[in-house]
């Protein structure tokens, strides 16, 4: 557990520590108003969710395992005729849509051992700048931007066109599609 979680759970403790001391005064009879309990309270929900949120158990970190090599749409076939599910991704450095997809989806963990496996090859075409090779094989796919994601595979030889917004279940289904 990392230095800021632990330093959350304290935090958490003592202010259901204080709130269970104030709880206990007022049943004493001391004045005690409500309004400081129930914002005492609602500050424990808030700092409780924080943890919860940094505890989710997720590596962050998972999409550094990821290996793209650079688009060659000529090896997409034979590497497909050979077992393989190749997964393309088109992206831009300016492109929002594609920062999203990667913050909610290609970088969650799950999809990241999904994308790891040994049969996976991963190819991506940048088109932040100007790129011959990424604008030829978005011609030939009949498409003008990003994003544009596409899994390929022995059970999807003409490849599985993803929707420009990622889901989980989208590219997982896609992924189990595309293998046979």
């Amino acid at each position: 557990m990392s230095t800021i979680s632990v330093s959350i759970l304290v935090f958490f403790a003592l202010i259901c520590t204080l709130i269970a001391a104030l709880v206990g005064l007022k049943v004493k009879g001391k004045y005690i108003p409500n309004g400081v309990i129930l914002v005492l309270g609602f500050m424990a929900m808030s700092v409780g969710a924080v943890f919860g949120f940094l505890n989710y158990g997720e590596d962050y970190d998972a999409y550094k395992r990821l290996h793209w090599q650079t688009l060659t749409p000529s090896q997409i076939q034979p590497l497909v005729d050979q077992g393989y599910t190749v997964f393309v991704d088109i992206t831009a450095d300016w492109c929002n849509i594609c920062l999203a997809n990667k913050a909610s989806v290609t970088h969650r963990e799950k999809i990241v051992n999904a994308l790891t496996q040994s049969n996976i090859i991963l190819m991506q075409g940048d088109w932040s700048q100007p790129n011959v090779v990424v604008e030829s094989y978005m011609q030939t796919q009949g498409r003008g931007g990003t994003p544009y994601n596409k899994i390929y595979g022995p059970g999807a030889p003409n490849g599985i066109v993803l929707p420009s917004q990622l889901t989980v279940k989208a590219v997982m289904l896609a992924l189990e599609k595309a293998k046979g």
